[in-house]
């Protein structure tokens, strides 16, 4: 088995998703009292969305190029960065290290591809839904057509992420809230809907609409998984 390396605390909250993921898939291939063999180093969230609303992007890119050298100093076989948002800084943290990086967008691409969506709605922070780090790489690697919500919608959202989620809040008026837009991104003609945050999920899932949602936690673990175990 090999071991999974993994920057979390982007928030803490949904980390321990990820833990909770990986060792409950891990279990399920193998059974017994097998668990994943991990070494993960959480950061301050506190620093690194200082430096996201400022724009220092490089900054916190070294952040995380440090935290990433240290999980591979640690042992760890290959590497997941714990969010989706920081995936914008992945090419600063890849070239920073010897270990090979899951992308995020490319276990949720390849799972879309798979399925046939050909076009998908994306929720996320701001960041995540109006800048080309995360569409362009669904829509130039796999083909597949991104819609984001409208500009009203998108505050929403990233207010939700940031004020409430992120900090272990769970509102059903915002459940109410990411439903809409789910169904408004449904109605501008998204198959399916891309949970492009790591927190979305705990707010969010399957048994609360029959719109196809695609959930990045679950999706990026189960491969870090495989990749464990192949």
């Amino acid at each position: 088995m090999k071991t999974i390396g993994m920057i979390g605390g982007m928030s803490w909250e949904s980390t321990q998703t990820y833990y909770r993921l990986v060792n409950q898939y891990t279990k399920q291939r193998l059974g017994g009292l097998n668990s994943a063999k991990v070494t993960l180093v959480s950061v301050n969230f506190d620093e690194i969305e200082k430096l996201q609303s400022s724009g220092e992007w490089d900054a916190a890119g070294d952040l995380l190029a440090n935290a990433a050298l240290s999980v591979e100093k640690a042992g760890a076989d290959f590497l997941l960065i714990c969010t989706n948002t920081m995936h914008k800084v992945a090419e600063q943290v890849s070239n920073s290290i010897n270990i090979p990086l899951l992308h995020i967008a490319d276990a949720t691409g390849e799972k879309l591809k798979f399925d046939g969506v050909k076009k998908v709605g994306l929720l996320g922070t701001a960041f995540t839904m109006e800048q080309s780090f995360y569409k362009s790489r669904i829509a130039d690697k796999y083909g597949i057509e991104v819609l984001v919500p409208n500009g009203v919608q998108r505050k929403l959202v990233h207010e939700i992420i940031y004020n409430e989620l992120c900090q272990g809040v769970i509102s059903n008026r915002s459940r109410n809230d990411f439903l809409t837009v789910v169904s408004d991104l449904h109605e501008m003609g998204a198959e399916a809907i891309i949970l492009g945050c790591t927190e979305i999920s705990l707010l969010i899932g399957q048994s609360d609409t029959n719109i196809p949602l695609y959930d990045t936690t679950s999706i990026h673990a189960e491969l870090a998984v495989q990749e464990a175990l192949s």
